[in-house]
């Protein structure tokens, strides 16, 4: 099986939303697929908001850290670091669509629309049975030594 970002990169980060070492956490697995990061992430019965719904806080941790994996890695890329890039989020706003259903396998997709030197703004969305549930616009920024989330990868 093929190793996603988070593996590759930060096997030991312990993110709620996207660190491996997270036992409890969401632990999204996101890939590059040509300009675009995805990830498939199915739901369990403690993510439930109601009966049949995914919890709203929850789609908007799925839509952060993806989003925030996608920044670094195109800041990686950008600057041709052989490193990651510690990224934080700035700003984000979700906006949710429709009910994510709880019994089906949820589709992340998230590309990179504007950057700069530290920083990415990035557009997502969550996919379930063919039809858009959320959608993210955020910004990114890679932050320097010093900063709290520093190396936290």
């Amino acid at each position: 099986m093929p190793q996603s970002l988070q593996e590759t990169y930060a096997p030991n980060n312990r993110c709620f939303g996207c660190g491996p070492a997270n036992e409890k956490g969401l632990r999204i697995r996101s890939f590059e697929e040509g300009d675009e990061v995805v990830c498939e992430w199915r739901p369990q019965p403690h993510h439930l908001a109601w009966e049949g719904v995914v919890n709203g806080g929850i789609c908007g941790a799925l839509l952060d850290c993806h989003s925030n994996w996608t920044a670094a890695r195109h800041l990686m890329k950008r600057t041709g670091s052989a490193t990651l890039p510690s990224t934080v989020t700035a700003d984000f706003h979700v906006t949710l669509r429709r009910p994510t259903p709880m019994d089906a396998v949820l589709k992340l997709r998230a590309r990179v629309v504007e950057s700069g030197d530290d920083r990415a703004v990035v557009e997502a969305s969550i996919e379930a049975n063919g039809k858009t549930t959320a959608t993210c616009r955020g910004t990114f920024v890679a932050v320097p030594e010093g900063h709290p989330a520093y190396h936290r990868w």
